[in-house]
């Protein structure tokens, strides 16, 4: 049994863990996405070890900044580390 633990959601996304009753940290991500009619996806249907993902960019983008301050990442991306505004201890976003 697991539970949908969100980090970010938009109008067409939703990224989250699935936490279930193992003590151990989630080490998957999932990313659910409606309104799918501008994607692409494509996989390598003969080795099945290649998937690409044709995303717009702003969808990307907040995907990406949402993934950023889950995982307090801004720093190695050169970004605020502290309180600073777009970390997520900044109470203004």
């Amino acid at each position: 049994m697991s539970t949908k633990c969100s980090i970010a959601s938009g109008p067409t996304f939703h990224l989250y863990h699935e936490l279930t009753f193992n003590p151990v940290q989630p080490e998957d991500v999932f990313l659910d996405l409606e309104n799918t009619q501008g994607l692409l996806v494509e996989q390598d249907n003969w080795t099945k070890l290649r998937t690409r993902l044709q995303i717009p960019c702003e969808l990307f983008d907040q995907i990406a900044i949402a993934w950023i301050k889950h995982r307090r990442l801004q720093g190695a991306v050169g970004g605020p580390v502290g309180g600073e505004w777009g970390s997520p201890e900044c109470d203004y976003d």
